[in-house]
C-alpha cells in the first residue's frame, strides 16, 4: 500500500491589507525530483489564483488563500486551492483550482484523462448534474446544459466530485455547486490505470 504524501503548510500573512495565505508543500516523497515538480505546480497554480484575485494590486482590502486535501491515498493526491479576495463593494469573490496528481510519477490529471477515449463521460456526468440540480433545488442562472469537457473536479475517496465556480451556473450566494458522483456509477467509462480506476480497484 502506497503511503500518503506528507503535506506541510506554509503561511504568509500581512495586516495592511489583511492577508493570510496558506499553501501546501509536499515532503518526504521517495523521488525528490517528482516532489520538486509537484511543489512547483502547486506554487504556480496558487500564484495564478493570487494574481486573478488582485493580491499584487493596491486596491486589495482582504485576501485569504487556503487549501484542502480531498484525497491522499493509493498514490493519488487530490487537492483544492481556494482564494477569497475583497477589493470593496458589496461582496468579495472566491475562486478555486483543484489538482489531481500521481505522486509516484508526478503526472497531473484533467477530467478527460480519467475516462476511455471517446467515452460519453460529458453526457453521463451532465445528466447526473442536471438531475441533482432539480433534486436539490439548486438555483441556476439559466437552464443547465452540460459540463465542460475539462470541468473542474477532484477525487474524494471513491467519488468523483465535479464543481462549478461562483456565478458559473448559480447566483453568487450559492457559492460553489458541488456534485459528488460515485465512481462505481461511471465504472464502464473509466480508463484502466487512471486515478479513478485505482480508487475503485481493490487489488
Amino acid at each position: 500500500m502506497k503511503s500518503p504524501a506528507v503535506i506541510q503548510t506554509y503561511h504568509v500573512s500581512n495586516t495592511k491589507p489583511k492577508v493570510n495565505i496558506y499553501y501546501p508543500i509536499i515532503t518526504q516523497l521517495e523521488n525528490p525530483k517528482i516532489q520538486q515538480q509537484l511543489n512547483q505546480v502547486l506554487f504556480d497554480e496558487m500564484n495564478k489564483l493570487l494574481v486573478e484575485q488582485h493580491y499584487y494590486e493596491s486596491n486589495l482590502v482582504e485576501l485569504v488563500a487556503e487549501y484542502e486535501i480531498k484525497n491522499n491515498q493509493r498514490g493519488i493526491l487530490s487537492i483544492i486551492l481556494t482564494v477569497y479576495s475583497f477589493t470593496g463593494g458589496a461582496n468579495g469573490m472566491t475562486v478555486a483550482k483543484s489538482l489531481t496528481f500521481d505522486t509516484r510519477t508526478g503526472r497531473s490529471y484533467t477530467l478527460p484523462d480519467l475516462f476511455k477515449p471517446g467515452s460519453p463521460y460529458v453526457q453521463r456526468i451532465s445528466e447526473y448534474v442536471r438531475r441533482h440540480i432539480q433534486l436539490w433545488d439548486i438555483p441556476v442562472l439559466e437552464p443547465f446544459k452540460q459540463i465542460r469537457p475539462d470541468q473542474d473536479f477532484y477525487i474524494a475517496d471513491t467519488s468523483l466530485v465535479v464543481y462549478f465556480q461562483q456565478v458559473e451556473i448559480s447566483p453568487h450566494y450559492v457559492g460553489f455547486p458541488y456534485f459528488p458522483i460515485p465512481l462505481l456509477d461511471l465504472q464502464d467509462l473509466i480508463k484502466p490505470g487512471s486515478p479513478a480506476d485505482r480508487m475503485i480497484s481493490f487489488t
